[in-house]
């Protein structure tokens, strides 16, 4: 295993990725964005993670998020990642929580031990709370906008979040957190300048009306890949 991360050493140098390997990141939420940030961080030398997500995963998980396939229906996403990432690098410090992140809850996560958070959440009210409460820390913050609805790779672009343009979610959450407690620290989002294409429907959702997105796996990838890449960046910045 010691030529594992010979070509990011080659890239990148041997002291970066001890570095990365020592940093704490916590990753909330592991579908279609989430899961491909995860992917990219453990590639790159990335050891100490702690992913979030309460879901298992389902049949129409299987085009776009990275832990699903027909073998895997019905199993936590948490699980199934830890076992991936520990076949690629068996040095790996996986911690999983297979539950929700809620303003209820959000004490137990000790967000001020991390070094990285990472927001991938879709739930408008739990993304404001995290928001809220990863900008006080010393960590480095990033959160994903709206990833659905999209096709064109080209448009995804990273800005922080008060300049964020023509993404529809950014604009609610920007609104509605206005009404309460401002983000404590500037902090960098991925979003598409892409119009929002018609592709939704309304389903049943434990006893709920709940609005479903049609979203594709090279734009959702992309999102995480690209959230993979500013901590990326960030980090070796700092060494130079």
């Amino acid at each position: 295993m010691s030529e594992l991360f010979h070509r990011v050493n080659l890239l990148l140098g041997e002291e970066t990725v001890q570095k990365f390997g020592s940093l704490r990141v916590i990753i909330f939420g592991l579908g279609g964005v989430g899961s491909w940030c995860a992917e990219g961080l453990v590639r790159n030398g990335f050891k100490k993670l702690t992913l979030v997500d309460y879901d298992t995963i389902t049949e129409t998980n299987c085009n776009r998020q990275l832990p699903a396939t027909s073998k895997t229906i019905g199993r936590y996403k948490t699980d199934v990642l830890k076992e991936r990432f520990e076949e690629i690098n068996p040095d790996v410090e996986i911690c999983v929580r297979s539950e929700v992140y809620s303003p209820a809850n959000s004490e137990s996560f000790h967000l001020s031990d991390y070094d990285v958070i990472v927001d991938c959440i879709d739930s408008m009210q739990c993304k404001m709370h995290l928001i809220r409460e990863a900008t006080k820390t010393d960590a480095f913050f990033i959160s994903s906008m709206g990833a659905a609805l999209k096709i064109d790779p080209l448009q995804i672009c990273v800005d922080e979040f008060w300049n964020v343009q023509y993404d529809l979610f950014a604009r609610r959450i920007r609104k509605n957190i206005r009404k309460g407690e401002l983000p404590s620290k500037p902090f960098l989002c991925v979003y598409s300048t892409e119009q929002t294409l018609i592709g939704s429907e309304i389903q049943e959702v434990d006893g709920e009306r709940k609005r479903i997105n049609g979203s594709t796996a090279h734009v959702t990838a992309m999102f995480g890949f690209t959230i993979a890449g500013e901590v990326v960046k960030h980090f070796y910045s700092q060494i130079q």
